[in-house]
Order: structure tokens, then sequence, then C-alpha cells
């Protein structure tokens, strides 16, 4: 009788954890903690005057901290809002033929030649799958806008010519993966990885101050396509 009893209350205790973890409608979850952007490795061919030079530019990774909100319409749907604080990230120039070198006397090639700062607002529906546990998987798919600002050229480049670096706003899709674990009804760990489509146009003056004849106006397409990875703690309310 006493186990009888006793396999009761533990089955009405996981059935009450069961019931008090799941999301409902009107729930609101307010998350906190690391993004990492970690942009697409591949290189965009530099031109000047339109015309393709050897010269390529690529974005490094940059983490920063990431804040989520979510806001459940029942317990499978959920719209979700991704910010940050900005990201900051170093324009690395590929000059493997040596042409910064030949030109000016500096080899440029693997050098930072710009900083960019940029955040990524983005708004996703999110489709949560029925587990019956604290594991909550889910998947969602949204709309991006990057905004660009503070793109300077360092001290380096700047001396060469390089000026007026200025990078256009991109929209673009997202999709993810994630999952939430309830460490209780209140507090949970949150894991994500997405992939947003950010392509950008980066333009920029050159001019000669070393009277070599290089000098135009410069651009290239970048396209950043970053996976973004996050692992936060989050609250419901």
């Amino acid at each position: 009788m006493k186990k009888t009893l006793l396999g009761a209350a533990v089955l009405s205790a996981l059935a009450f954890s069961s019931v008090s973890m799941a999301n409902q409608a009107g729930d609101i979850l307010v998350r906190g903690g690391a993004t990492m952007v970690s942009p697409d490795s591949a290189h965009s061919t530099v031109n000047i005057d339109d015309a393709a030079t050897p010269l390529s530019i690529s974005v490094d990774d940059n983490t920063q901290i990431g804040l989520n909100f979510v806001y459940f319409f029942d317990s499978n749907w959920a719209i979700e809002v991704l910010a940050a604080t900005p990201f900051q990230h170093d324009v690395i120039l590929q000059d493997p033929d040596g042409v910064t070198d030949a030109v000016y006397g500096i080899d440029l090639n693997g050098a930072k030649l710009a900083e960019v700062d940029h955040l990524p607002p983005t708004i996703s529906a999110l489709y949560y799958f029925n587990t019956g546990s604290a594991f909550k998987p889910y998947v969602g798919a949204g709309l991006n806008y990057t905004i660009f600002f503070d793109e300077e050229f360092t001290d380096t480049p700047t001396a060469a010519g390089f000026s007026n670096l200025e990078l256009d706003g991109s929209f673009g899709w997202a999709v993810q993966v994630g999952a939430d674990y309830h460490i209780n009804d209140k507090w949970h760990v949150n894991a994500s990885a997405r992939y947003i489509d950010i392509n950008t146009k980066a333009t920029f003056d050159l001019d000669d101050p070393l009277n070599v004849g290089l000098s135009g106006k410069g651009s290239a397409n970048v396209d950043v396509d970053p996976m973004v990875y996050s692992l936060m703690i989050g609250y419901k309310f």
C-alpha cells in the first residue's frame, strides 16, 4: 500500500512538473547570454571603378551579449525577437599577389583593413515540438534587417588613401533550430543556431597621396551570411 501511494505521489509530482513547465498562450520568455556571429569565410573581390582587382576582403567573428524575447500564441507557436549589443567586426584584406607591397611598399596581405559595427535585429516565427518533458526543441524562420554603422579604415589604409567607407543596410531571411531546457517552471537554459542572409555593398574612395597612379571609387559586394550561435539563460513571465 505504501509503495502504491509513493508511486502515485511520484507520478503526480511528475505530471504537475510537466504541466507547470509547459508553455501556454500569453507566456513571455526573456533571455540573455552570449551570442556569436560567425560570417561566411568566403572572400569578396575588391573593385576599383568597377574593375576587379586581385584584392579581396573577409569579415571575422565577434561575440556580444544577446537578448531574446518570445511570446507564445499557444503551446506550439510563438514569435521571437532577437536583439544584441552592437557587434564589431574586423575587415581583413587578402592580397596574395602583393599588390599593396608593390604599390605602397607596405604588405597588407592579412592585415586589418577596417572595423565595422552592426546590429542584426531579427523577428521569427517559432514552432515548439510537444515532448511532455523539460526539454523543448523548436525550429524557426523569419526576417532580418542589419544596420551597419561606425565604418572606419585603420591607420595604415587611411595613410595609403582609403577613405569614406560605407556599408549598405541588408534585408534578408533567417532560419534556426534551438531548444529550451526548463530547470523549473520559471527558469530555463536555451541554445540555438541560426543562419541569417546578410548581403551588403561596401563602397569607399581611394585617393593617390603617394602619386603612384592608383585612385578611384572602390567597392565590394560582401556576402556576410553568418551562422549565429547563442547560449542563454531565460525567465518565463
